[in-house]
């Protein structure tokens, strides 16, 4: 398993890309189906990704929607994570996604506050709001309640990252469908976003 892996491996002695090579070797559902999202395995992921982030010198931001601020706190359990994290954002109503972030109107009246569009606007405006080299952000329908028909069910979770590639911006998104309680379908979304930012992450350790 995942986590177990690195709970065996987590030490001072590796690398963060031996870290990196490690985490990659199992899939991400692998940690879901065993249920490793409890409090302990998502600060393993976050310590393996804020010495990624330490390694190669780049700033992480988040912006957060259904997951209320829980990626910035598992981050900022971290002693000394202020060198790699800036600051982030909870965008949970529309009008902090739009006045906050810069998410415009008419994406957000065209695609909803769960969508791809809203969370690629999201991650971009918070990277630019934090002067971060990457930034990541959130959005879902965690439950009981809030289902908008067959296309965002409960469970359903958007992610969103934009980073710097020299002058311009890229960016990446994921549709994610979740089962379980609120609380469950928030957890793996924080597990989920911090994997993807890790391995967005490691492209830029192997150059280092």
């Amino acid at each position: 398993m995942l986590v177990a892996i690195v709970r065996k491996r987590l030490r001072p002695d590796l690398s963060s890309h031996t870290m990196l090579q490690i985490l990659s070797v199992t899939p991400f559902e692998n940690m879901l189906a065993s249920h490793q999202t409890d409090d302990l395995s998502l600060l393993e992921l976050a310590t393996v990704l804020g010495n990624a982030l330490l390694g190669c010198g780049r700033a992480l931001a988040t912006a957060e929607s259904c997951t209320g601020g829980w990626i910035a706190k598992v981050l900022t359990d971290i002693p000394g994570s202020s060198v790699w994290f800036p600051g982030g954002v909870v965008s949970y109503a529309d009008a902090v996604k739009r006045e906050v972030l810069g998410v415009s109107t008419q994406t957000l009246a065209d695609h909803g506050a769960v969508s791809d569009a809203t969370v690629e606007e999201m991650a971009r405006g918070v990277l630019e709001l934090c002067h971060a080299d990457i930034a990541v952000a959130v959005s879902g329908i965690a439950g009981p309640g809030g289902g908008e028909g067959p296309g965002k069910p409960v469970g359903a979770v958007c992610f969103g990252w934009a980073w710097r590639d020299g002058n311009h911006t890229q960016v990446h998104t994921l549709r994610r469908q979740f089962s379980g309680d609120r609380e469950a379908v928030r957890r793996a979304s924080v597990a989920v976003a911090l994997q993807e930012t890790l391995r967005l992450v490691s492209q830029w350790s192997d150059d280092v």
